[in-house]
């Protein structure tokens, strides 16, 4: 195994172990972005990320400069990596004449020494999440073998986004889940304080809590949590009428 297929293959054990830790998705990013330009040969990585709201972010840069370029394309709505993430398919310019499509962006990237660019989506299926913007200082475009191996590094940035969007989702449900739990101890609760304290049965309990919520357009949890601090009186329901 040659020295760089060795580094390759590091770099890519190192992004799964990125991911299996205590997962930080900006500490991910970033990391692949500097691994990006090492593999790639290129002279900076940028990043950017579509969010919940359909806006477009610049999550990470390898350098400065590619930062400012980065926010420039998104200022101006106009560059490769928007052209990317519309087409779902890579873009490559060679920018020291400039570019018709993106003349802001063009400039902006000459002037800080990038002669040439690559952006590579970053897809799931026919969901385009973002892309990777590789900067050139020459104006030959990559060969094959290093784009395939961007895109690959591309679609492990792809798998970092879905994983942290997939633990954010499952803690919004876990989290809803025991708000559940929770509620439903505190009424149980509240039943038994009641049951105990107006002597009725617990299903009389409940029914006077519950119409007692209703008939003050109270959250049952927000009135069964008054109840077992014994901040309110629950009035003690009416008996059925005898048949």
């Amino acid at each position: 195994m040659s020295t760089a297929d060795r580094r390759v293959r590091e770099v890519f054990i190192e992004l799964v172990d990125t991911l299996v830790e205590d997962f930080d998705i900006i500490d991910f990013l970033d990391r692949l972005a500097e691994r990006c330009s090492e593999l790639l040969g290129v002279s900076a990585c940028g990043i950017l990320v579509v969010d919940h709201r359909g806006a477009l972010n610049l999550v990470a840069a390898s350098t400065e400069e590619a930062r400012l370029v980065e926010l420039i394309q998104l200022q101006n709505s106009e560059g490769p990596c928007l052209d990317a993430i519309a087409t779902g398919q890579p873009v490559h310019a060679d920018l020291r004449a400039g570019d018709p499509r993106w003349p802001q962006f063009a400039a902006a990237a000459v002037a800080a020494g990038y002669f040439s660019v690559q952006a590579l989506p970053m897809r799931l299926r026919d969901t385009v999440l973002g892309a990777v913007n590789l900067f050139g200082p020459a104006t030959v475009p990559l060969d094959d073998a290093t784009i395939a191996l961007g895109q690959a590094l591309a679609d492990a940035a792809t798998i970092g986004i879905v994983h942290q969007r997939a633990v954010a989702r499952h803690e919004v449900v876990t989290e809803q889940l025991q708000t559940a739990l929770n509620s439903r101890i505190q009424i149980e609760q509240a039943k038994g304080f009641l049951s105990h304290s107006l002597g009725i049965g617990v299903d009389e309990a409940f029914n006077a809590l519950r119409s007692y919520a209703r008939a003050n357009n109270r959250r049952l949890t927000a009135v069964a949590d008054e109840v077992v601090q014994d901040r309110i009186a629950i009035p003690v329901p009416p008996s059925p009428p005898s048949r």
